[in-house]
């Protein structure tokens, strides 16, 4: 559990960086060796249809993915651990593996969040990986928030406004060191006492616009593998550029109180840990996925997907 001087550090700033919450041999050896089979499995795949040239069996899991990109092909949307925005298909790619449940349930992650919102946990379903290549490495146009930098944004501002009064937080988890050459995360401390701020999308992304930054400077939150940034979901924040020749690896999960509003209803929770209703955790890695697959066809039925309140027409987007 958090002590009483972190409790009042993440209540003062609105984010706490905790160093070693998750342990490599049980956790995060697992997460990437699963996250590697997945990445084989597409690189066959791609091989076989002849969107890849040539096998490269003996490749990194970096190499591999920079060759993935370079060939035009998206290897971001397979290993994601939630649906996308917009038209979801049948056969939409997603990856909820028991490595990735067993991270998110962790004792010593869930104690922490407890800490923070009680113990009556839900998972929610708002959640991305993010594998983030060298900058070098892009293309001159990426703008995509989950594979550059991230723009300043609030994560409250990403939820149907149904949830704007759920207790929420949200766990960066670091599965690579990060750091301010490789693209950590930067925050405004203290601004999760203000209001949510007006976001605009763009091209998917949703953030802040720049007239509504202007002058406030970041913050870098550097942190080794297996620690967390936890976030209040008021607190502004993004990420750096990858300025480093690795791969910059971290997944973004939330929790939020038991049978409040998730604020991404078309998407599947669980409840994480309970202690008034113990027998409604779930422990079934497969039960998770099932609960995927059976939002994909349903939400295959219609026409898009609705994530956030924003619109791109509104006056401060202009």
């Amino acid at each position: 559990m958090l002590s009483a001087a972190q409790k009042r550090q993440f209540e003062e700033d609105g984010f706490l960086v905790v160093e070693q919450v998750l342990d490599r041999t049980r956790v995060l050896d697992p997460l990437m060796a699963e996250y590697a089979a997945v990445l084989d499995g597409l690189w066959r795949e791609w091989i076989a249809t002849g969107a890849l040239d040539a096998d490269d069996s003996d490749g990194s899991f970096q190499d591999r993915i920079l060759r993935i990109y370079a060939a035009g092909l998206d290897y971001f949307q397979p290993l994601d651990i939630s649906l996308p925005p917009g038209a979801i298909a049948e056969d939409t790619p997603f990856h909820a593996g028991p490595a990735v449940f067993n991270m998110m349930t962790d004792e010593r992650l869930l104690d922490l969040v407890e800490s923070v919102i009680g113990p009556e946990i839900t998972s929610n379903p708002i959640q991305h990986v993010r594998i983030k290549p060298p900058a070098v490495d892009l293309r001159a146009d990426e703008i995509r928030a989950h594979i550059t930098a991230t723009g300043w944004h609030q994560d409250r501002a990403v939820t149907l406004e149904e949830a704007d009064e759920t207790q929420m937080v949200t766990v960066w988890v670091a599965v690579t060191e990060a750091t301010e050459e490789n693209g950590c995360l930067q925050v405004i401390p203290g601004s999760h006492r203000g209001a949510m701020v007006p976001h605009c999308p763009n091209s998917g992304n949703v953030g802040i616009p720049a007239a509504a930054m202007a002058g406030r400077e970041g913050k870098p939150l550097p942190v080794g593998p297996g620690g967390v940034v936890l976030f209040h979901p008021l607190t502004i924040h993004g990420s750096l550029a990858n300025r480093s020749q690795d791969l910059r690896w971290s997944f973004d999960i939330r929790y939020n109180r038991t049978g409040e509003p998730t604020g991404r209803p078309m998407f599947p929770s669980f409840v994480a840990r309970s202690a008034a209703r113990p027998e409604s955790v779930l422990r079934d890695p497969a039960a998770w996925r099932r609960l995927w697959e059976e939002a994909r066809a349903r939400l295959a039925q219609q026409e898009t997907t609705t994530i956030h309140r924003w619109s791109p027409d509104a006056a401060h987007c202009a």
